[in-house]
This record gives C-alpha cells, sequence and structure tokens, in this order.
C-alpha cells in the first residue's frame, strides 16, 4: 500500500475505536502498535492535557491495546 492508499484508508474507518493514554507513554505504545499494519491504527498526539489518543480499525485489537495499557488508560 501506497502511503496516499493508507492515508486514503484510514480516512474510510476513522475515528474506529479510540483508546486514550498519557502521552508519556506514547513510545511504548508505537512500539507495540507495530505489531499490527501501518493501515490498522492511527495516532495523535496531545488531544487533551498529558494525553494522546490510539484509534484502531478493529476493536479487538483496540481492546487488547486497552488490556496492555489498563493502568494508564484516560478514562472520563
Amino acid at each position: 500500500m501506497t502511503p496516499q492508499e493508507t492515508f486514503e484508508y484510514k480516512q474510510r474507518w476513522m475515528p474506529g475505536y479510540a483508546v486514550r493514554i498519557h502521552s508519556d507513554l506514547r513510545d511504548r505504545a508505537k512500539t507495540w502498535c507495530k505489531q499490527l499494519g501501518k493501515h490498522e491504527w492511527n495516532h495523535k498526539t496531545f488531544t487533551n492535557v498529558y494525553e494522546d489518543t490510539f484509534y484502531f480499525e478493529d476493536v479487538y485489537a483496540g481492546q487488547n491495546f486497552e488490556h496492555e495499557f489498563n493502568r494508564w488508560i484516560q478514562r472520563d
């Protein structure tokens, strides 16, 4: 998939399953996400104070991510 195709594909399923985590865990979370295909997840930095949001196309992948980072999930 070319970068343009990946971008267009993500635009079709966004926002998908969103998970908010503390921004200090950004690198660790991105490393975890790299086990997925580039087209299956998206990341936005500083969506709130000290908060990043990770978006997943597949609910199951998002829930696995939540389980991995459960202690640091930002909840309302």
